[in-house]
């Protein structure tokens, strides 16, 4: 039994098991979290490896019904732990209950952005996120302040997840071959326990530099200004050059003014 790749899910499956061990080597158990959620796990080439590693509580969720009766055949060792659901509307909670958790996959590219904004809304029970994105969306994610690469996803991610870009994984090793490259980052929970501003706030003026990022900051935020008198230094630059750090600091002075 096989499980034919559907497109309408983004189904690439991994073909080369050196390169599945090497991932799954990337979950690191931070905090001493033993509980493990794969998302799309497909017929199981990165599960195989993760039920090799010591001390952890695998479950897997999936939403393609023929992967999940592959997984039943070939991994009985997930009786009871195989999940049918779509990771984007489920209450993580109704499965791991208050526990920590890491999130790992080879996680599907059409909504893998998606999947780590559903972390983050899980971030104090999830200390761990480790898998494989496109290229340029891992990229992204582990990006230092200064290039055009670095984002809005850099940031809110940057702001609660240390970063680390593993390695790339090239296209032939899926079935079918997606048309990018691939890279897998692991993201470890910080000790920022919650951002010393107006977290909804932070997030907005975040969103609002990066959505006119050619602009400087005082012209993307203008409209949150509403005319009201400010001046930052901040305010004279362009997104790309603020830290973290900076956002926050901006956060706390625009949060006086409103």
């Amino acid at each position: 039994m096989s499980v034919r790749a559907k497109k309408h899910l983004g189904q690439h499956f991994l073909t080369d098991k050196n390169i599945c061990q090497k991932i799954a080597a990337q979950h690191k158990g931070h905090q001493d979290c033993t509980k493990v959620l794969e998302i799309g796990p497909g017929m199981g080439a990165i599960t195989e490896y993760l039920l090799q590693q010591e001390n952890q509580d695998l479950y897997v969720m999936e939403i393609d019904r023929d992967s999940i009766a592959y997984l039943k055949q070939h991994f009985p060792q997930l009786e009871g732990k195989i999940i049918e659901a779509d990771f984007l509307k489920m209450d993580l909670k109704k499965i791991m209950g208050d526990d920590k958790f890491a999130v790992v996959g080879n996680f599907p590219y059409n909504i893998s952005s998606q999947i780590l904004f559903k972390c983050l809304d899980y971030r104090d029970q999830i200390p761990e996120i480790m898998g494989m994105f496109q290229k340029e969306v891992a990229m992204r994610v582990a990006e230092k302040p200064g290039t055009k690469t670095y984002g809005i996803m850099s940031v809110l991610l940057q702001a609660f997840y240390d970063i680390e870009y593993c390695f790339t994984v090239d296209e032939h090793v899926f079935n079918p071959p997606p048309k990018v490259k691939s890279g897998v980052i692991r993201c470890t929970r910080n000790e920022r326990g919650s951002l010393p501003c107006d977290e909804k706030l932070f997030i907005r003026i975040v969103k609002m530099s990066f959505n006119q990022r050619r602009k400087t900051i005082r012209n993307s935020i203008k409209q949150l200004i509403n005319g009201k008198e400010f001046d930052h230094p901040f305010l004279t630059l362009r997104p790309e050059r603020l830290s973290v750090e900076d956002f926050v600091e901006l956060t706390q002075a625009v949060q006086k003014i409103l």
